[in-house]
C-alpha cells in the first residue's frame, strides 16, 4: 500500500483578536527547547519548519500507509503547534488566509530574502495556508505518469477544501482566496502534460536556468515530483478546518495516485484536456468551493459542486475500496457536502458573531479540537 503524508500550513495569531502574530522564530525555539520528539520529522527532531512569512508555521507528518495513523499524526502535531505557539502568546489556526487585515513579515534567511526581492509585491502578500499530499510512487517515470493522469481532478480537491473567504478584512466572494493569491507566483496552478520524466525533468531545468526561479523547489504546481522525497505532491488544497478534512482529502490524493498508476499500467492515455481549461476549472473551484458550480472533471462543463464530487468518488472507488478507505471518504464526504467545508464555517461564524476576530478564535478552538469528528 502507498504511503502518505501531510504538510500543513497554520496561521499563528493573537487568542483575543484574532490577528496573525509574527512569531514562528519564537515556535520554532520553544519546539527546539523540547527536545527531541519519537516520531517525528526534521533535523531538530520536530515537525515543524518556518515559511515565508514570520506569521506561519508549518508542519509535516512522517509517511504512513493507515488513514487512522495519519489521523494521529495530524492532530498530535497540530496539538503540540498549539502548545509551542501559546509560549509566544499566540494560537495557531487552520486557515488558508488571515481574515484581519496583515502586513506579513519576511522569516529571516538568504532563500526568503531572495523570493522577496524577486517576486515584490506578490511575494509580501504571500501569507496563504495549503495543505500538501505527499504520496509515494516507484519511479520517476510512474510519478509523471500519475501527474498526467490526475490533472483534470485537482480542482474538485480545492473545492473540497476551500477555506479562505476573507483577505485583508473582506469577504473576497470567494471560497478558496488562497489559490488565487497563491497562483501569482510564476510556475504555479495547472501545468502541461509531460508525458515522460526526461521531459518533465527537462522542463523544470529549463524552468530554473531562466533565472527566474532561484532552484527546483520554486517549481510550484499543482502537482510535482518531489524534489526531496520519492513521491508526488500535490499540492492544489487548502489547509483544512479539521484533521480530519485533511485525512479525507489525503485518501482521496492515494486513490488518484493509484488510480492513476494502475491506467498507466494499463496503457491507458491521459486526457488530453488543455491547461486553458484546466486553469478554469480551477479558478471555478476557487470561487464556488461547495456552494456553486464547478467544472465536471470529464466533460468540463458547469455541474453542481455534488456532480463534480461524485465523479471524483467514483472514479477512485477502486482504489479506495482496495486501500479499505471506501467507508471512510463515503461518510467524509456526505459530511462535507451537509456541513460544509472551511470557508462555508467561516462565513457561518461570522454571520453569527459579526466578528472576524471571533472566526479567528473558533477556527484556532476548532484546529486542535479534533473531537474524534469524522476520524477514520
Amino acid at each position: 500500500m502507498r504511503s502518505v503524508g501531510l504538510e500543513e500550513e497554520l496561521l499563528l495569531a493573537d487568542a483575543e483578536t484574532g490577528e496573525p502574530l509574527a512569531v514562528s522564530s519564537t515556535v520554532l525555539a520553544a519546539a527546539d527547547r523540547a527536545g527531541a520528539v519519537d516520531g517525528g520529522a526534521g533535523e531538530e527532531g520536530h515537525a515543524f519548519e518556518s515559511e515565508l512569512q514570520e506569521e506561519q508555521l508549518e508542519f509535516a507528518t512522517k509517511p504512513v500507509t493507515q488513514m487512522g495513523e495519519l489521523f494521529e499524526e495530524v492532530v498530535r502535531w497540530r496539538a503540540e503547534a498549539a502548545r509551542h505557539a501559546a509560549t509566544a502568546g499566540a494560537v495557531v489556526a487552520a486557515l488558508g488566509t488571515s481574515p484581519l487585515a496583515v502586513r506579513p513579515s519576511r522569516s529571516p534567511g538568504h532563500r526568503y530574502e531572495w523570493v522577496s526581492r524577486q517576486f515584490g509585491m506578490t511575494a509580501q502578500e504571500q501569507l496563504t495556508g495549503g495543505c500538501h499530499v505527499h504520496v509515494s510512487v516507484d519511479s520517476d517515470e510512474e510519478g509523471v505518469a500519475v501527474l498526467d493522469r490526475i490533472r483534470p481532478w485537482l480542482a474538485v480537491l480545492t473545492a473540497l477544501s476551500a477555506n479562505s473567504p476573507f483577505w485583508q478584512g473582506e469577504d473576497t466572494r470567494y471560497a478558496s482566496y488562497r489559490s488565487r493569491v497563491w497562483n501569482r507566483l510564476p510556475a504555479a496552478g495547472p501545468v502541461d502534460l509531460f508525458g515522460s520524466a526526461d521531459r518533465y525533468h527537462a522542463e523544470v531545468r529549463a524552468m530554473v536556468e531562466s533565472g527566474v526561479l532561484r532552484d527546483r523547489g520554486m517549481i510550484w504546481f499543482d502537482a510535482r515530483l518531489s524534489a526531496t522525497y520519492p513521491t508526488v505532491e500535490i499540492r492544489a488544497a487548502d489547509v483544512c478546518l479539521d484533521a480530519s478534512s485533511s485525512v479525507l482529502l489525503a485518501a482521496l490524493v492515494r486513490g488518484l495516485v493509484e488510480t492513476a498508476a494502475g491506467e498507466w499500467r494499463a496503457g491507458r492515455p491521459p486526457s488530453r484536456v488543455s491547461t486553458g481549461l484546466l486553469r478554469l476549472a480551477s479558478w471555478q473551484a476557487g470561487r464556488s468551493g461547495l456552494d456553486g458550480p464547478l467544472l465536471h472533471p470529464d466533460t468540463f462543463r458547469s455541474t453542481e459542486p455534488e456532480g463534480a464530487v461524485d465523479a471524483l468518488y467514483r472514479h477512485v472507488g477502486q482504489a479506495l475500496a482496495d486501500c479499505g478507505d471506501e467507508e471512510f471518504v463515503r461518510a467524509g464526504i456526505a459530511r462535507l457536502l451537509e456541513d460544509g467545508n472551511g470557508a462555508r464555517v467561516q462565513r457561518s461564524v461570522l454571520r453569527s458573531e459579526g466578528d472576524l476576530a471571533a472566526v479567528v478564535r473558533h477556527c484556532a478552538r476548532r484546529t486542535v479540537d479534533d473531537g474524534r469528528r469524522g476520524a477514520p
